[in-house]
């Protein structure tokens, strides 16, 4: 470098003063130019190492998001139970139709396609809360619907085989009144049959009044007698 500079300035000497001048100035502004450039390139340098590391930490940033806050899993685990009921009498479509958990009545009957304009909605409570499981009778007006008693919509509550069946010759009112289509009064009238009479078999339970063969077959399978 001082070689460089002892020569440059020889080199310089062998020129007027004016023109030292405009070497000078043309070798200021190569210096500024070059100084600049190299300024410049090592600026992008940086910002490119900066840009790299940016998307580095936004992937692993995406990656710890989907792996603590997955709302795929999060909305699974918050979405609502499904229930399975079976909608019949007065509706558009009666059948089994899916509902979540929760629902009432007046979902069931909406799904099913409405009322018919039979369906007596003076014994319909359609702001019941409805379960898993259930039977939703929608009865048409005049019918008589003595063996769903005393409720307005016929509601099966199904009886696991793990719960046990129900001993009608020693069930208290409301033990009997869980089965399906037993009110109050059917089991008052069962309650007041086996004083008598004790049941030797279940089918003798359709020799108590209200209970005919429809309601029997709805019960059939829940009940013993011992």
């Amino acid at each position: 470098m001082v070689r460089i500079f002892i020569i440059g300035v020889i080199f310089v000497s062998n020129f007027t003063k004016r023109e030292q001048i405009v070497i000078l100035i043309f070798v200021i502004i190569l210096i500024v130019v070059f100084g600049y450039k190299s300024i410049i390139k090592k600026d992008i340098e940086l910002i490119k190492a900066d840009t790299r590391s940016g998307d580095n930490e936004e992937i692993n940033g995406k990656i710890v998001n989907t792996e603590t806050n997955n709302p795929s899993i999060e909305n699974t685990e918050n979405s609502p139970r499904k229930i399975v009921v079976h909608i019949d009498g007065e509706v558009i479509n009666p059948g089994v139709i899916e509902l979540t958990e929760g629902a009432r009545v007046i979902d069931a009957v909406n799904i099913a396609g409405g009322l018919t304009q039979y369906a007596d909605e003076k014994r319909i409570n359609l702001a019941r809360r409805i379960d898993d499981e259930e039977k939703i009778y929608i009865p048409k007006v005049g019918e008589d619907i003595s063996e769903l008693e005393d409720i307005s919509v016929a509601h099966e509550n199904s009886k696991s085989t793990s719960q046990g069946k129900i001993n009608i010759n020693t069930a208290t009112k409301e033990e009997l009144q869980s089965l399906p289509g037993i009110g109050p009064v059917t089991a008052e009238k069962i309650i007041e049959y086996r004083q008598n009479h004790k049941f030797s078999n279940i089918d003798d339970i359709k020799k108590v009044s209200g209970i005919g063969d429809k309601k029997f077959d709805s019960i059939k399978e829940l009940i013993i007698v011992k």
